[in-house]
Parts: C-alpha cells; sequence; structure tokens
C-alpha cells in the first residue's frame, strides 16, 4: 500500500494544496506562494453546531428542512450599534449577529485600542463581550483600559491562544460579541503546525466561523498585515470571513481611516475617519473641514477639490510644485494620488494646450497625508499645475472637481449635487465644474457655478 502524505504544500494566497513544491501556483497563478504545511487524517467535515456530518448524521439531516424566503424574518435587533457613528457606517448599520469581521491594520495603527473602545461602547448598551488577548497580558490590557476611560458594562477578559478552550468559554459564556486579538496567534491542538502558519489561520478562522454561525455570536477578528499591506496568512481567509475592514493612517498623522474591502451586510465604499488622541480614538464628524485645517493663504499650486468615498463627499486641497529641471531628465513625484495619472495630465497639458512641462520638475501632493484616486480630481491637479507653472494663486473661495479625458474635455462626475452643497457648507463661494454637471445640479443658494467643457476654459479662469 502507498505511504499516506503526512505533508503538502499549500498556497499563501487561493489555498490550493499540491503533492508537490511548485513555483508557480496553477490556481492563482502566484509565483513563490507555495509552503510546506503538515496535513492529518481526513475526517468526516463538521457542521455549524459541531456535529459531525457523515453517515452518522444522515438520520439528522433528514429531519432538515430548507427554509423559503417569505419564512426568514429581519429584525433591527439583528444589528449592534458599536458606539461609533463612523464605524457603523463602514460596516452598513452596525455589528450583524453571528458574522465574522476581520479587522486589519499595520503595527500600532490602533486597531486594539478601537475594539477595546468599541467593546466599552456595546457593553454600556447593554450587551454582553468578551475580549479574548493571544498577545497581552490580563495587565497590559488593564493599563490600556485606564488610559481609554471607565468601563461598567458586561465586559470579561481572557488571556488564551488555544481555540479549543476558546470556543468552550464562548460556549458556556454566550456573549453577544467576542473579539479575537489577534487571529495569527490562535492555534488547534489537531493542527500539527505553528501558530500563524496557513493551515492553523485556516482551521481556526474555520473554527470560528463556526461559533459565529451556530450560536449566532458576532465574532471581531484582529489580523496582522505583511509588508504589502494586505492580511497575512492565506488569502482565502478574506474570503471567509463576512466583512473586511483596513485600518490606515500615516505614521506621523494623528488621523486614521477604516476602509470596508469586502461587506456581505453593506457597501464597500464608505470610509470612516478617527484621530488618535492621548485618550484613545476619536471619530471626525467632519473630515472635510479636518483636512483643510492650515490652508496656505495667497500660495499658487495650491487648489481645493472635491472626492467622493461612498456617500461622503470629502474636501481635500492638492498641492502642486513646478520648477525648471536642473538635469536632462525631469523628476515627477505624486504623494496621495496615482502617480501614472500625473504624468497622464501632464501630457494633456503638454499636447492640447502647449505648455512645456517636459522640462520640468513636477511634485504633486494631497495635503494630510490622504490618499485618493479618484477621476473627479483630475480637473483640480491641472489647475494646480498651471497655477504653481505661471506663479499664480487659485482664490481661496473656490473649489474644482472633474475628470479629464485624454483629449482635454471635461468629463462629468457622480454626485455634483453632494459635492457642490459639502462646499457651500465650509463656506465657498465659487465652484469650477464639468459643464454638463451644471444643469444636473440643483440651483443652490450661496455659490456661483462655473461649467467648463474643456480644460482651456477653466485655465482661462484662472489667468
Amino acid at each position: 500500500m502507498a505511504k499516506a502524505r503526512t505533508t503538502a504544500f499549500f498556497c499563501k494566497e487561493c489555498g490550493f494544496e499540491s503533492a508537490k513544491w511548485l513555483g508557480q501556483c496553477p490556481a492563482c497563478k502566484e509565483w513563490n506562494t507555495l509552503v510546506e504545511e503538515p496535513v492529518e487524517p481526513k475526517t468526516r467535515g463538521i457542521g455549524f453546531q459541531g456535529k459531525a456530518s457523515g453517515p452518522a448524521s444522515r438520520a439528522e439531516a433528514a429531519k432538515i428542512r430548507p427554509a423559503r424566503l417569505s419564512e426568514i424574518s429581519l429584525e433591527e435587533e439583528d444589528r449592534i450599534g458599536t458606539g461609533f457613528a463612523e464605524l457603523d457606517r463602514v460596516l452598513g448599520g452596525g455589528i450583524v449577529r453571528g458574522s465574522l469581521v476581520l479587522v486589519g491594520g499595520d503595527p500600532g495603527i490602533g486597531k486594539s485600542t478601537l475594539l477595546l473602545q468599541v467593546c466599552r461602547e456595546v457593553t454600556e448598551g447593554g450587551k454582553k463581550v468578551l475580549y479574548i488577548s493571544g498577545e497581552e497580558s490580563l495587565k497590559q490590557i488593564k493599563m490600556r483600559a485606564n488610559r481609554i476611560g471607565t468601563f461598567h458594562g458586561d465586559l470579561s477578559f481572557l488571556c488564551e491562544t488555544n481555540l479549543d478552550s476558546i470556543r468552550m468559554v464562548i460556549e458556556r459564556e454566550m456573549p453577544d460579541v467576542a473579539v479575537i486579538d489577534s487571529i495569527q496567534t490562535m492555534f488547534r491542538e489537531d493542527v500539527a503546525s505553528a501558530p500563524g502558519s496557513v493551515g492553523q489561520v485556516r482551521e481556526s478562522t474555520n473554527l470560528l466561523m463556526q461559533v459565529a454561525k451556530g450560536l449566532g455570536v458576532a465574532v471581531l477578528i484582529v489580523g496582522h498585515v505583511t509588508k504589502e499591506g494586505v492580511v497575512a496568512g492565506p488569502r482565502m481567509l478574506e474570503h471567509m470571513v463576512d466583512t473586511v475592514l483596513y485600518f490606515e493612517g500615516e505614521k506621523y498623522a494623528s488621523y486614521r481611516i477604516i476602509r470596508g474591502v469586502k461587506n456581505r451586510f453593506g457597501s464597500t465604499n464608505e470610509i470612516g475617519v478617527f484621530e488618535m488622541q492621548d485618550i484613545g480614538l476619536k471619530e471626525v464628524e467632519n473630515p472635510s473641514e479636518f483636512m483643510l485645517e492650515g490652508r496656505p493663504k495667497d500660495a499658487s499650486g495650491a487648489v481645493v477639490a472635491c472626492s467622493m468615498e461612498g456617500t461622503r463627499p470629502i474636501l481635500l486641497e492638492i498641492q502642486a510644485l513646478v520648477a525648471e529641471t536642473n538635469f536632462g531628465m525631469p523628476r515627477r513625484t505624486a504623494a496621495g494620488t496615482d502617480y501614472n495619472r500625473v504624468n497622464l495630465l501632464m501630457a494633456v497639458l503638454e499636447k492640447r494646450c502647449r505648455y512645456e512641462l517636459s522640462r520640468m520638475d513636477a511634485y504633486i501632493n494631497i495635503a494630510g497625508g490622504m490618499r485618493m484616486n479618484e477621476p473627479a480630481l483630475d480637473l483640480a491637479i491641472v489647475l494646480a499645475l498651471i497655477s504653481s507653472y505661471k506663479d499664480k494663486p487659485v482664490p481661496e473661495d473656490t473649489i474644482i472637481f472633474g475628470e479629464v479625458g485624454l483629449s482635454g474635455e471635461v468629463r462629468a462626475v457622480s454626485m455634483a449635487e453632494q459635492r457642490v452643497r459639502e462646499a457651500v457648507k465650509l463656506g465657498f463661494q465659487v465652484c469650477i465644474l464639468p459643464l454638463v454637471c451644471v444643469e444636473k445640479v440643483k440651483k443652490i443658494e450661496g455659490i456661483r457655478l462655473i461649467g467648463v467643457s474643456n480644460v482651456r476654459e477653466a485655465i482661462g479662469y484662472l489667468t
């Protein structure tokens, strides 16, 4: 008889299993992603209720009947508010009971702090929460809790990394919300590999999914990220969970952004903005005002634009610096936006408007460290470049948005009315926007709308 295999090779990206090492994964076509992991003999599957799904359970399976859509009831209690309007918006209205939520982010970005604050707000709403940490001791958690504030609700803490023990505790305590910090430190005894490996992360997530769906407990998982900025472990980890949130922020900036990249219960276009303070994270209700603080006065190359994140308009300051190069090859730098998009827009200016930018260094920056790649920022980038090139400031009460095509035309953008209304709230009096959007925007008092059909018309307004 053939000898049973004790090890196999698994792809870190898609979970593909192979009997031997391969340079390229046949499933996802990624290179050097197969790692060797021990394998256990095949056993019968385990369902959400923890019962075997083999022949011994056929009698029970015969009693199972599918439900019609009309028989399924939804109630408002199926969502649990986090106490943060910013986070609830990203989640689609709150944490869904029985859901599995993955929160990823760089080390020290504030993942544990945010979840501890969420635990406090949830318990104050009358819910029961269990916080399980595999990285910190109870005293360390107590020190962070004292910095955040006082806790009065039904919140319990557990320091454990054995998921089989954690499952028994959750079944006994039956909390409304359970937090796992972090998934890379958890392990199962029946998986013969080290914590954080592909096999352990996959099987640990599978067990937590069974707990969430079987018991109706909302489970929040903290995940480490790699140097590429994605959650460490197999890519199938993101496919198994219901929601994937990324906690982002520049190292030297005080604000943090939480962004949903997958959400089975809401939109993935929403973001939440927080500010890191001494007592923890504080939500920023008006990100536009926060991003525009400290704007320079009468400075050339500074333009205010409006970008949309889901249903929320955010005003940003785009800065440009154009100077004659001292070398044969001009430099191009883009911070906060797409580098290739900046090169494309400069080529449009040189070809369609006859500006000699091929001998100029150009630097583009979105103030505050925000990253935006929406095409609606094209017109603002163009006018910022021309403003710096001619050393002529753009009026401070002017806001600009619009997409620029390769022939120099200014194309329509979505949700123009919401952008204009946000500009009025912050006191802007002039708005340069695509001409086709002027007809769609209702008459809004307190602001002058200037519609442009191409880049030349927009530049002519400045000159």
